[in-house]
């Protein structure tokens, strides 16, 4: 089948309360893909940001962002009154988040409304709390630990804490009882908007491509919870931490600093770590887009406290056996691989093996730096194409970014002329192209440039802040779009 769909951030969203949020804003843009017949809505990471307000550096692999509950929804319910938020200056523009201030003043106004829910619980919500068990407790405790020692990550924490001795759990469960049930009243008020969305979009036809980064990050619940999961020492150090080597895009690579998987350890119990994560996302997305795919046939490991990549070595991940032990437990999940960067033949014979379908990137396809084969006459229909991600430039920000040659060399390709639009000429080609799924950046429908890219990699400081202002998905864009997927034959069928 071909379908196509839109990439958007949930935190994207127009919204006048600070950043994108699962209400009323993101029906309509459920709506607008209706209209517009696409088939899917690409969304990034929900899960808690931490510093750097990266959705791929989470305090949890489980938990939903508190940030994207929309309080005007709190408020319809009773939960909230307008007085108690509607004149709070989130002190950002209508197209830029400002998350330093998110963080100061969001979970005041969330503490209200959990003291109401807990008050007087709704029927379901011990349901909801036994349900979620295997993490709901733990990552509460956590964030109630990170609360009381100011923030700082657990590997700062008094020993018996962060070594996680029975006794100083014990006593913080009770200790901190009042801050558990607040984290774990904000988890409950954020999977029940989450499901009421999906349930709207799916009702609509619209399928959500949800994205599970392949690593944790060091400072989460998931680490310190389960720390022989992990590549750490003694002293529960990363040995050696994620990364990427030095390629032409960037001279010392790209340092994450996630630590690392201890693979023969995952393997002694058939992988039940994984195995879990991926029920999981499998039961709160459609379609789940694995970041970061060839990190299962080989990683780049980086040897700790290093200050750039160039210091690694790579290292062979778990392979066709961790995907053999998710499929026997599991069955056949709808997962797209992302295999991009550095690929070599094992990657490419693990993503066959797997039959997921990968990623094929326009605007590589005219990289001179790059030697992938990423131009869509060679799009296998077994593959997702996109003109960019999240971690690339829109069109019109990737035409005055990359060399005059390599723009020569796409306007050759694909004809494209400034009348009908560089942008709209890229997203031609991918839906032109015979792969079964082609996504589109929300910032290209809407021609925006540099100033609305969503991530430059190995930065910090202004990354992950860019939102849609209001009104500008119309009738008028979902008909142009409407169009488009009727000659490239993607409409629903």
């Amino acid at each position: 089948m071909r379908a196509s769909g839109i990439l958007m951030p949930i935190t994207a969203l127009p919204s006048p309360h600070g950043i994108g949020t699962m209400g009323q804003q993101a029906r309509q843009f459920v709506d607008f893909l209706h209209k517009a017949g696409q088939s899917y809505w690409q969304i990034l990471p929900i899960c808690p940001t931490s510093y750097g307000d990266s959705p791929y550096q989470s305090f949890s692999t489980y938990a939903g962002n508190p940030y994207l509950i929309d309080l005007d929804e709190l408020s319809a319910q009773g939960l909230l009154k307008p007085k108690e938020y509607k004149h709070i200056d989130w002190q950002c523009t209508p197209d830029c988040i400002n998350y330093g201030v998110l963080y100061e003043k969001r979970y005041a106004v969330l503490r209200l409304a959990c003291e109401r829910l807990l008050a007087a619980p709704p029927a379901d919500y011990p349901d909801f709390v036994k349900k979620n068990r295997f993490w709901l407790p733990d990552y509460a405790l956590f964030m109630a630990l990170k609360d009381a020692h100011g923030g700082a990550c657990w590997q700062q924490w008094e020993e018996p804490l962060r070594r996680r001795e029975p006794d100083a759990v014990k006593t913080a469960r009770k200790q901190y009882a009042k801050d558990i049930a607040f984290w774990q009243a904000v988890q409950y008020l954020f999977f029940r908007q989450w499901q009421a969305l999906k349930n709207y979009a799916n009702a609509k036809n619209i399928q959500i491509i949800g994205d599970l980064p392949i690593y944790i990050a060091l400072d989460s619940v998931d680490v310190w919870n389960e720390p022989k999961q992990f590549q750490l020492d003694e002293d529960l150090n990363p040995t050696e931490v994620a990364g990427c080597p030095p390629d032409g895009f960037s001279a010392t690579g790209q340092l994450w600093g996630n630590p690392l998987y201890d693979w023969d350890a995952m393997a002694k119990d058939g992988y039940a770590w994984w195995v879990r994560r991926i029920r999981h996302m499998c039961g709160i997305y459609d379609v789940v887009r694995i970041d970061h795919f060839r990190g299962f046939a080989g990683y780049y490991a980086i040897p700790y406290g290093s200050e750039t990549a160039i210091g690694g070595r790579w290292r062979t991940g778990p392979g066709y056996a961790l995907f053999a032990a998710i499929k026997k437990k599991l069955g056949e999940p709808c997962i797209i691989a992302e295999d991009l960067g550095f690929l070599t033949q094992d990657v490419n014979d693990l993503l066959r093996k797997c039959g997921y379908p990968g990623m094929k990137v326009l605007e590589f396809g005219f990289d001179s730096r790059d030697g992938g084969e990423y131009r869509p006459h060679g799009y296998p229909v077994n593959s997702i194409a996109y003109v960019g991600t999240h971690d690339n430039e829109p069109v019109n920000g990737w035409v005055e970014t990359a060399s005059p040659e390599d723009v020569a060399r796409a306007v050759q390709y694909l004809n494209l002329t400034k009348q009908e639009g560089y942008h709209w000429g890229m997203m031609r080609g991918i839906w032109a192209s015979a792969s079964g799924l082609a996504i589109v950046q929300a910032q290209d429908i809407l021609g925006l440039g540099h100033e609305a890219r969503m991530n430059t990699p190995s930065t910090v400081g202004s990354n992950w802040c860019w939102r849609a202002k209001r009104g500008v998905f119309n009738d008028r864009l979902a008909a142009k779009l409407y169009q488009a997927a009727e000659l490239y034959e993607r409409l629903p069928r």
